[in-house]
């Protein structure tokens, strides 16, 4: 039986929020782009594409400012809006890294010390964790090089992973001032076991994109680093780390940096080191063209199954989190921030946490005395 003579509104409705005027091209931004469908022998689909969505800041390692938060925000509800969308690439510019979290030079000279401000920036910064975990289209974290930090948490809010072999993973918050409460402390236990977890959100360690891919962080390492003969062409795996042995009492040190003279050897060669993306992209393009080959509604019903377990814990904590990390703008932050961000002319990254806890234990007031004591002096 025909239904033609039921009424149906005309036209297809526009459900995007925004326009395009939270994207742009030049740094600090975020830009937003789409790029056809590839099917493995380089043909197109028709009509289809994946959305990027790309932080550009590589001057600051891609961290993100208040306006490049607003327009990833933006980039993945438009994603979802978009009825040509079969997958969303969340990367950014460069090959040195993919994110390390929120702009530092932005809090210290504004935030820190804000408490209210700061309080509104976490309100953007959980609404663009939400916006991933609820995109109605799977996402890709395509990570091209650090992802420490904010950009960690923001990454692991993705469905999949696909990682450049030159990618270092990890978090900075209670070495400069934070907790890694945007995510890590959320996501880390489902994804490896709690004590890896503990000790990757507190010990500020960085880890390696190999050793990420055995403790089952990530789904899949490519290598980046051309052969320096040109007449081979091929790609090396990261020099910098071990990926072939054992240390002598039996433990797996698969995934560990290199230390000593061959770590040494290790970077000096990476400073000249040839990047190229190309065995990156293939990986991240059989995965888009897997999602291409199933029933969209199927595919994203089963995507939200999953993140529903990593959407609990976030749900949970991300409101107190977000009252805490605000009022640690008067103290502990105001001091990380301004430290980092005054290294260039102090010498020094950090404070001074022995003298810190002194001060501590003696019972002394978080007052500018104390910010004057444990605080860098410049050099010279």
């Amino acid at each position: 039986m025909s239904l033609s003579w039921l009424p149906r509104e005309s036209g297809i409705k526009d459900h995007d929020l925004w326009g395009d005027e939270l994207f742009g091209t030049e740094a600090p931004c975020t830009m937003y782009e789409l790029k056809p469908i590839t099917d493995p022998k380089g043909g197109t689909a028709d009509g289809l594409y994946s959305a990027w969505i790309i932080l550009n800041n590589p001057k600051q390692f891609n961290s993100y400012t208040t306006d490049m938060v607003k327009g990833v925000i933006a980039g993945f509800h438009k994603a979802s809006m978009d009825r040509r969308v079969v997958a969303v690439v969340f990367t950014a510019v460069g090959d040195r890294a993919f994110c390390t979290g929120g702009n530092t030079k932005e809090y210290a000279e504004y935030y820190s010390g804000r408490n209210q401000e700061y309080g509104f920036y976490m309100d953007l910064f959980n609404g663009m964790v939400d916006a991933i975990l609820n995109c109605k289209k799977p996402t890709i974290c395509r990570v091209n090089g650090m992802r420490v930090a904010g950009g960690q948490e923001i990454g692991m809010a993705c469905d999949l992973a696909v990682v450049a072999d030159t990618a270092i993973f990890g978090q900075a918050g209670p070495r400069h001032g934070s907790a890694p409460d945007g995510g890590s402390t959320d996501f880390l236990p489902w994804y490896l076991t709690i004590e890896d977890a503990m000790w990757n959100c507190i010990s500020c360690e960085l880890w390696s994109a190999y050793k990420m891919k055995r403790l089952g962080l990530i789904s899949k390492v490519a290598r980046v680093i051309k052969d320096g003969d040109p007449t081979v062409g091929g790609f090396i795996p990261n020099p910098g780390v071990i990926i072939d042995k054992y240390v002598e009492d039996g433990e797996i040190v698969y995934g560990d940096f290199k230390t000593g003279e061959e770590g040494k050897k290790a970077r000096e060669f990476m400073k000249t080191a040839v990047i190229d993306f190309e065995l990156l992209d293939k990986e991240v393009n059989k995965i888009v063209w897997t999602f291409t080959n199933l029933f969209p509604g199927c595919l994203i019903k089963s995507i939200d199954g999953v993140r529903q377990k990593k959407k609990f814990f976030w749900d949970q904590t991300k409101l107190a989190n977000r009252h805490w990390l605000a009022a640690n703008m008067q103290g502990e932050a105001y001091l990380g921030f301004h430290a980092f961000n005054t290294r260039k002319i102090t010498g020094v990254d950090t404070i001074d946490f022995i003298k810190y806890r002194q001060l501590l234990a003696e019972g002394h007031p978080m007052d500018e005395e104390l910010f004057e004591a444990v605080l860098g002096k410049p050099q010279g």
